[in-house]
């Protein structure tokens, strides 16, 4: 007798992948590779507005805090995450992955959590215990294994994976910022003496904590230089320079680490950017950052 048939396969499960703003993707890369992004606010005075809104720019905010204008941020609520959820459900996900920034640092992934909780899909949420494009990179990560065929659970696990590689580097003016917000972790202990030095700090089991100290803000440029050569060891990477108000110098660090890690990169570009409201809201004007992220095997062009 013949074999029966092999029963069908079954439907390819579609997933979908949420980040929130602070991730720092470009519009653009977000929708080329279907990365839905939920803002998060910025407070300017009275007034709330949605990151990446036209009132709600790293120039506004820049401008608000050297006029001591009060400047806060609040995460999404939890009603606005799940409204996101059942639009992409609705839209055909079976199920989803919501990569954020550090649970210690925003209630964002709280939220997200508890929105999941009433969703009508699937949703693995995922604290990538990182700031800025290394939560960017998480994202990236998810879409990546997404794109291969993963399911939400192994695209959660291709984020929290990237993001443990992820070294994060940075050199701000003055802690003042930090400090308001109450965003300033394990580098408090720099408080009482950093008035005559430019602190360089590094995100540490998912909070800010203090690196190095350094005289002048062209030794700590040098210095974030330095680091990143050091993470970046051998390995082909991935490597963004972010600023707040401060392009010339983030362009400089750039083009260094361009022609110093070209066998790392492949020819790859090192993305250049200003940070978004919400984090330069923290950070201050004068911030340069410098962000390392080991490639996956996963990963393609």
């Amino acid at each position: 007798m013949p074999s029966p048939p092999a029963p069908p396969a079954p439907p390819a499960r579609s997933v979908a992948v949420v980040t929130d703003s602070t991730a720092s993707l470009p519009p653009e890369l977000a929708a080329e590779r279907g990365i839905t992004v939920v803002p998060l606010q910025v407070v300017i005075g009275a007034d709330a507005y949605d990151e990446g809104s036209d009132e709600a720019t790293p120039e506004a905010v820049a401008t608000a805090l050297r006029d001591f204008r009060p400047v806060s941020t609040s995460r999404p609520a939890p009603a606005v995450l799940r409204e996101v959820y059942e639009q992409l459900a609705a839209e055909g996900a079976d199920e989803i992955v919501s990569v954020h920034l550090s649970g210690d640092m925003s209630g964002t992934y709280e939220s997200a959590q508890v929105a999941s909780r009433d969703a009508s899909v699937p949703v693995v949420c995922v604290d990538s215990r990182q700031v800025g494009v290394a939560t960017g990179y998480a994202a990236l990560a998810a879409a990546q294994a997404v794109a291969a065929g993963a399911t939400a659970e192994e695209a959660g696990a291709a984020a929290t994976h990237r993001a443990s590689l992820c070294e994060s580097y940075f050199y701000v003016d003055t802690l003042e910022y930090l400090r308001r917000g109450g965003r300033i972790g394990a580098a408090a202990a720099l408080l009482g003496g950093a008035l005559a030095v430019k602190p360089l700090l590094t995100i540490d089991g998912g909070i800010v904590s203090s690196l190095e100290r350094v005289r002048t803000s062209s030794k700590a440029l040098a210095r974030l230089e330095e680091l990143a050569v050091a993470a970046a060891g051998d390995d082909q990477v991935d490597l963004c320079v972010a600023h707040l108000a401060s392009p010339d110098r983030a362009a400089q660090l750039a083009e260094s680490l361009g022609a110093r890690l070209a066998d790392q990169l492949d020819g790859r570009e090192v993305w250049c950017a200003e940070v978004g409201a919400v984090l330069g809201a923290h950070v201050g004007p004068g911030m340069i950052a410098v962000c390392v992220a080991p490639r996956l095997m996963v990963d393609v062009d």
